[in-house]
């Protein structure tokens, strides 16, 4: 998506969020992972707003100590766009030439996109049909604001980078996690990270329906430091020492033995947060229910399982909170699942917020 050079250099992957930018650097022959480069630099609160740059040279700074810190030498880059700021849709067309299918899309897309054409970025993909002798086309419409997208022009060039292409974080997200880059059955992502989160529902080869949240990693933080009063970095330690744990009590008495659960602050602090978040995947889930039935040629499926990434998926007993709640089988996503089959540099636990940016570094197999 958004590809500008077709050039074949090597490049990486870089992630820019509110509060952090992760780069990663990936070299493979064949099969083999032959090198890692990663690295994370906080970013100081103003720099970044939901996604808009505040402080272009600043954040070029920060971007250019990143790659300094990770050892990376390619000037190549593929970025994340913030999927707040991305408008994905999928349309149906009537079946015309390939300059016919450009000029109407340009004003089918006025319809879902609520910016002039003037002022966006669009892209545009043709989907397998469901059936071989549909007589619509099946449309991936990807728009981004071209004020936007200028202002990441403008850091990277800064940071002498020269960007490849430019892409939306969910893309990147199910390129990293999803096997082959195909299911069978629906699947939802959930990337849990430090300042949102992003739900994705992927199925076959394709992100059919993507969504951000503001609850995120440190909304839990700011939790525990308002309840148990206490400091936020207190309170992350909290957090993750303990998550949703649950102390198991074991007493005799008339010689039998007595099972019990004890539940304690952080528990019962962080539990009215994440039952909302769970109430909010429930409306995603129940949308896209409603959106597949709606229509009489869909032949998509219930979702299979969830998919955790993002640094906050690592909170303790978040998988078997949500799989309760939700009724569904929830695992940690495994971002090294198209990469490598051996020992990966990284552990699962520690890989997972880089997710991202792992996703963005594997697209330059498809440049």
């Amino acid at each position: 998506m958004f590809q500008f050079l077709s050039l074949n250099p090597e490049v990486f992957g870089l992630e820019i969020s509110d509060f952090s930018i992760k780069a990663v650097f990936l070299k493979k022959r064949g099969n083999l992972l032959k090198s890692v480069n990663f690295s994370e630099t906080k970013i100081p609160p103003g720099i970044v707003q939901e996604g808009e740059i505040k402080d272009e040279e600043k954040l070029a700074n920060l971007i250019e100590e990143t790659i300094k810190k990770g050892k990376i030498k390619t000037k190549y880059v593929i970025v994340s766009l913030p999927e707040n700021k991305v408008f994905l849709e999928i349309i149906q067309m009537p079946k015309l030439t390939e300059e016919e299918l450009k000029s109407a899309i340009i004003y089918e897309a006025e319809n879902y996109i609520p910016l002039p054409p003037e002022e966006i970025i669009l892209d545009y993909q043709i989907l397998k049909p469901i059936y071989d002798d549909s007589e619509k086309l099946n449309i991936l419409l990807v728009a981004f604001p071209k004020k936007l997208a200028d202002s990441y022009l403008r850091t990277l060039k800064l940071a002498n980078l020269f960007p490849l292409a430019f892409e939306p974080e969910s893309f990147a997200i199910t390129r990293a996690l999803i096997k082959k880059g195909k299911e069978q059955l629906p699947v939802l992502l959930v990337d849990f990270g430090a300042t949102k989160s992003t739900f994705i529902i992927f199925s076959g080869s394709l992100v059919k329906l993507s969504f951000s949240s503001s609850l995120s990693s440190s909304t839990l933080t700011e939790v525990l430091t308002k309840n148990l009063n206490v400091s936020f970095s207190e309170a992350e330690r909290l957090k993750i020492k303990h998550g949703l744990e649950e102390k198991i009590k074991l007493e005799i008495k008339d010689h039998k033995t007595i099972f019990s659960r004890e539940r304690g602050k952080i528990f019962e602090a962080l539990i009215p947060a994440l039952v909302d978040f769970a109430q909010q995947i429930k409306k995603y889930l129940d949308y896209w229910q409603t959106r597949t039935n709606s229509h009489s040629s869909s032949i998509e499926k219930k979702i299979s399982k969830i998919l955790l990434s993002g640094g906050g998926a690592n909170l303790k007993g978040l998988k078997e909170f949500l799989s309760l709640e939700l009724k569904l089988p929830v695992e940690l996503g495994n971002p090294w699942i198209n990469i490598t089959e051996n020992r990966p540099p990284l552990e699962i636990s520690e890989s997972l917020k880089y997710t991202t940016a792992l996703g963005l570094a594997q697209k330059k197999i498809n440049l």
